[in-house]
Formats: C-alpha cells, structure tokens, sequence
C-alpha cells in the first residue's frame, strides 16, 4: 500500500463502515495506539504522521472483530488486503 492521505482515508472508511470511532488522541501509548473493544473506539497517537498511522490501522484492523459483509465494496476490498497482506506476514 501506498503512503498516502487517500491510502489512510480508504483504511478509516474500513472502520468507520464497521462502526468503529477512529479518534486521534495525545497520550503515552506504548504501541502507538489504544483499542477500546467493547466502546468500538480506536485511539491512534495524534503526533503519528501519515504513514505511521496507515502502519498502525494495517496492524489494528486483523485484531478486531469486523464483518466483512457489512462492508461496502471497496471497503471491502481494501479490508481484503489488508488480511492478505496480515496472513502472509504470519507465515
């Protein structure tokens, strides 16, 4: 994926169309960022630039409890990608 304003945009869209909050927060995240499961909220370190928050959402979106049937399609297919890209890092 490329680094781009369009690349985060099209990751927020994943979460937004599976009803999480996105939110950028000032704070002393260890990992970058905080997953409040049962509320739906992410909360990504504010200072983090565009890549290190595209990073960030690619290393989120396979820990969380998304249907990928309430996804739009391109949604859907950016989602797809993102498992892809997740199984073939764990293998």
């Amino acid at each position: 994926m490329k680094y781009t304003q369009t690349t985060l945009d099209k990751l927020e869209k994943v979460l937004d169309e599976a009803e999480y909050l996105v939110r950028y927060e000032r704070g002393t995240f260890q990992s970058g960022y905080c997953i409040l499961e049962q509320k739906k909220v992410v909360v990504l370190n504010k200072f983090l630039q565009t890549e290190g928050r595209i990073n960030t959402l690619i290393d989120i979106i396979p820990q969380l409890q998304i249907n990928p049937g309430q996804l739009g399609p391109e949604a859907r297919k950016v989602y797809d990608e993102v498992m892809l890209a997740h199984q073939l890092n764990e293998d």
